[in-house]
């Protein structure tokens, strides 16, 4: 306990400390992304994702000291530097996108663009290989309407590169809001952590509560008005972070119901594809008092969902979404734990 509570200390004070430095560093490497939604539409720093993991890392690197040179005890180790790893790997993938990020045009104003949506599924592959090595998870899964399945060799060749890749992938679909991303994540994060400690899960569990104190220190920053925006460097990070918590702790069913706003953004670009020929963006369009209207005749985002036909100011929506992922993160709890 004194461990773990050490452990989240340092995760939330060195996010919290390390991120105004962050801000103004890339300020100056240029950095930045108009932030749409506000009138001045005022460029600031983005790929606040760097900032979160090193607070995450930090933390977690105290545990592995102290578990190590204190208590003596190496047990797991090899599954949390896999973790970390992987979740390295996603976080740099992320942090390229946001480097490689060009000017477009939206509404009359500009903003970046990264990657392209193929290509990152490409770009977040190589992190399923530390998982991969370590057979990581239980090729034992209960599928719905069939019953207990042995996946075998399956699993770690299939299921969990689709797990990692489609998670990070997903999570990166739903955002563009001051707040949104880092609030949302702290629900989902914190949910998923205190079932990896009911189901005896150590690792999973510090991974996921390490990142939901980082993530409340960088909502500080994050919030309307934010000095600093989340990036994909965040969003991949996050996606990364509950896939493999999810396969590490064996808790892919909890984890599915948690995560069920992010499948159907992707239902919903998807329908954009079909509609638009390409995806939808989830920004809005900035009216008068600072309401955030849907720029689309139809809903292509749980973003346009949460504005409703007139509209919603930036944190209404932000509050919106925080809203139905904590509606989401408690009803896993009621199927899998109170029944």
């Amino acid at each position: 306990m004194i461990v773990s509570l050490i452990t989240l200390t340092v995760s939330f004070m060195v996010t919290y400390f390390i991120t105004p430095g962050f801000i103004n560093f890339f300020r100056s490497i240029g950095v930045v992304t108009s932030d749409v939604h506000k009138k001045n539409k005022s460029l600031i720093a983005s790929s606040g994702g760097i900032s979160v993991m090193s607070g995450v890392l930090m933390g977690l690197f105290v545990y592995i000291a102290l578990e190590t040179f204190v208590y003596h005890d190496s047990a797991n180790m090899i599954e949390l530097f896999s973790a970390i790893t992987s979740i390295l790997i996603i976080t740099m993938a992320g942090f390229f996108d946001d480097l490689n990020s060009k000017p477009r045009t939206y509404e009359g104003f500009s903003y970046k663009k990264g990657l392209k949506q193929w290509q990152k599924p490409l770009f977040t592959l190589p992190a399923v290989i530390p998982l991969m090595v370590i057979n990581a998870g239980t090729t034992t899964m209960s599928i719905p309407l069939i019953g207990i399945v042995n996946l075998g060799l399956l699993y770690p060749l299939l299921v969990v590169p689709v797990a990692i890749v489609g998670c990070a992938n997903m999570v990166n679909l739903l955002g563009g809001f001051n707040g949104a991303e880092s609030g949302m994540g702290i629900i989902y994060t914190f949910s998923l952590g205190l079932y990896a400690l009911y189901l005896g899960q150590s690792i999973p569990a510090i991974i996921l509560l390490s990142t939901t104190v980082a993530l409340l220190a960088f909502l500080y920053y994050n919030f309307v008005p934010a000095k600093i925006l989340p990036g994909d460097s965040l969003t991949y990070a996050l996606g990364g972070i509950v896939a493999v918590c999810t396969i590490l702790a064996n808790m892919e069913k909890f984890a599915l119901v948690t995560m069920t706003l992010f499948i159907i953004e992707w239902i919903l670009k998807l329908r954009s594809l079909k509609d638009l020929g390409y995806f939808a963006v989830s920004l809005g369009k900035l009216g008068a008092n600072g309401v955030v209207r849907n720029k689309y005749d139809k809903v292509y985002s749980l973003t346009h969902f949460v504005m409703g036909r007139k509209g919603a100011t930036e944190k209404g929506i932000v509050m919106r979404l925080t809203g139905l992922q904590l509606i989401m993160s408690i009803i896993p709890w009621v199927l899998f734990v109170l029944i």
